[in-house]
């Protein structure tokens, strides 16, 4: 075997230093509670900031979610009647121009989406307005008592550029009540004199007035 220069062993030792040192082996760092707060909060984040950028692309204001809705439904429940009110369906209408309506036949509280984007921060008021009636129908006294105990208003509004001209006008003959109306009604009676806000023949809706402009015809 050659004997080697002190250059050719420098080299054969810094070569075999360089082949056989062990790399540092540890265990990588766990993830910590600091570094999942910081993931959670970039995905948040993100989130957020697509919703806002959703919200401000949106037109009008953003109105709670109809899921949202029963949750405050559930909250004025226990505030203001003891829980004792059983959920009717809730929903946006983006055909009514007024604030809110009650249909006792269908159990269905109504929330006028094109009024409260003018009024957003009507729609409590709007909503536990409609509350009440699943007590008390009518505009009674009763009614009036429990608006003014819950903090509501008596009478659903609607804004004036909302409203279109009525199209028929019906009448209760019976006392006499006129109900302006877009299209026409079949079977539909007063709902003042009707009990349990049921339809009723004895208090059935005649036309009293139509202002329907007539369709124009072209004759040859």
């Amino acid at each position: 075997m050659a004997i080697k220069s002190k250059r050719q062993l420098r080299a054969l030792a810094a070569l075999n230093l360089d082949l056989f040192e062990a790399e540092p082996l540890g265990v990588p760092a766990p993830a910590t509670l600091y570094t999942k707060i910081s993931e959670e909060a970039g995905q948040v984040t993100a989130a957020v900031a697509s919703t806002e950028d959703a919200r401000l692309s949106s037109d009008g204001p953003e109105l709670p979610s109809e899921e949202d809705l029963y949750s405050l439904f559930d909250r004025y429940n226990w505030m203001y009647f003891d829980g004792r009110l059983s959920r009717p369906i809730i929903e946006y209408s983006t055909r009514m121009t007024s604030a809110g309506a009650y249909l006792p036949y269908k159990r269905l509280i109504r929330i006028g989406r094109k009024y409260h984007q003018i009024f957003p921060e009507e729609i409590s008021d709007t909503l536990k307005h409609e509350m009440i009636h699943l007590l008390h129908l009518n505009h009674s006294a009763s009614f009036r008592a429990e608006a003014k105990r819950v903090g509501a208003s008596i009478k659903a509004r609607s804004h004036p550029s909302l409203r279109k001209p009525p199209r028929y006008v019906y009448v209760c003959e019976n006392c006499g009540t006129e109900y302006p109306r877009q299209k026409r009604l079949i079977m539909a009676s007063c709902g003042s004199c009707s009990p349990n806000g049921k339809y009723d023949g004895r208090f059935k809706l005649k036309l009293k007035r139509s202002l329907r402009q007539p369709d124009r015809v072209n004759r040859r």
